[in-house]
């Protein structure tokens, strides 16, 4: 004797997968789906693949609420009115296909609407931290007899309803049976049997989804090691200096680092990237921190021979005041340092050169009663 029964199918999606795009100015997520294989058996029931192909293009353009909608506790189809108003975020399913022996679909996530409600939100919550994010499809079938050793029943008429999104639904992954509603040939509802099944290879794939995480920690762990020592090294070359920020020339920005930190900087950012250097990901590192900080290390050494040249010039000037002074010979003048030249040349006053004859006041005859004598005349 054949049976209608309502099955849900779970399965995990590719939340690694998921891609955002603009429709009609809206933003929307679309998360890659899976469900039925071809000939899978579940719960003793074989859903044959021509079964599958005949029926799968029904579940374009259905539903994808948020767990399976159920009224008075019982299901009902995503497409009632009381099962849209409960379980609705946004959400449908499109382009829907066959490939590899599997129905594959893409869940359509409206970011606005779903955001309007609390259990939409948390569906866009799951999804950006990278899921696990499972989903059920919900059809309906005729359950034929079978007398296999894997089966005793073969799924006839299959016709989906809906794909619904899964977050910590308890007992998803177990079979379970249940009550559902189902409108039949009169228009008059009646109860049907509900089959939860969930598909053999989800266990792998949580393992999967978990092992993956497990390795994307430990690759974030080793990272933040890395950059850690890369921090320390900076810290403790630059001194932990505070400077005020200059804006007008890239020699003010770095006047208060010293030659002396930026060496010790470089010797360490070599050392770590030598001692790195078995490990790919750690030498791209320490070749990303010594090219970052190059253009410091330039800056610097741009201003140290600026700087060079302006007391040179400085040191001349000063020397050749204390030799016009006086106050050392040339010779002497060039052994000083630029501290001891700015010292003594306060003191370095232009001499005027002394006069021939101390007594000759140039030809005034005032204030000293000389007066010069007069030519003989003949």
């Amino acid at each position: 004797m054949s049976k209608t029964v309502r099955v849900n199918v779970t399965t995990l999606a590719n939340a690694k997968a998921v891609r955002r795009e603009k429709r009609n100015g809206r933003d929307v997520l679309i998360v890659p789906s899976a469900t039925l294989p071809d000939n899978v058996v579940m719960n003793g029931i074989l859903y044959p693949a021509d079964e599958i192909k005949t029926s799968f293009k029904s579940l374009e353009r259905t539903p994808a609420p948020l767990g399976h909608p159920m009224v008075n506790g019982k299901f009902v189809s995503a497409s009632d009115p009381e099962g849209i108003n409960i379980g609705h975020i946004g959400a449908w399913n499109e382009n829907v296909r066959q490939e590899g022996g599997r129905v594959l679909l893409d869940k359509v996530i409206d970011v606005e609407v779903a955001n309007r409600s609390e259990g939409g939100k948390a569906v866009i919550a799951a999804i950006e931290a990278g899921g696990p994010v499972h989903t059920s499809t919900g059809l309906l079938c005729v359950l034929e007899a079978a007398n296999a050793a894997d089966h005793k029943h073969i799924a006839r008429s299959i016709r989906f309803d809906h794909d619904a999104i899964l977050l910590n639904e308890a007992g998803a992954a177990t079979p379970e049976k249940g009550v559902g509603m189902l409108v039949n040939s009169s228009g008059q509802p009646e109860e049907v049997e509900v089959i939860n099944s969930a598909l053999a290879d989800m266990a792998e794939q949580e393992i999967d989804y978990a092992g993956s995480r497990l390795v994307e920690a430990f690759q974030r762990r080793e990272q933040a090691g890395i950059w850690d020592q890369v921090k320390s090294a900076i810290m403790d070359a630059l001194g932990g200096a505070k400077r005020e920020p200059k804006t007008n020339n890239q020699e003010n920005d770095m006047s208060n680092v010293s030659k002396e930190q930026f060496d010790a900087l470089s010797a360490k950012v070599d050392s770590l990237a030598d001692a790195l250097k078995p490990d790919a990901l750690a030498t791209a590192i320490g070749n990303a921190v010594t090219a970052a900080v190059k253009p410091m290390t330039d800056a610097h050494n741009t201003l140290v021979a600026n700087q060079k040249a302006k007391d040179d010039a400085e040191l001349e000037e000063l020397r050749g005041k204390i030799v016009k002074a006086n106050l050392m010979d040339e010779p002497a003048a060039k052994e000083l340092t630029l501290n001891a030249a700015r010292a003594l040349a306060k003191n370095a006053k232009p001499q005027g050169a002394a006069p021939l004859n101390p007594a000759f006041a140039g030809n005034s005859n005032q204030g000293n009663g000389f007066k010069a004598p007069k030519a003989e005349t003949k």
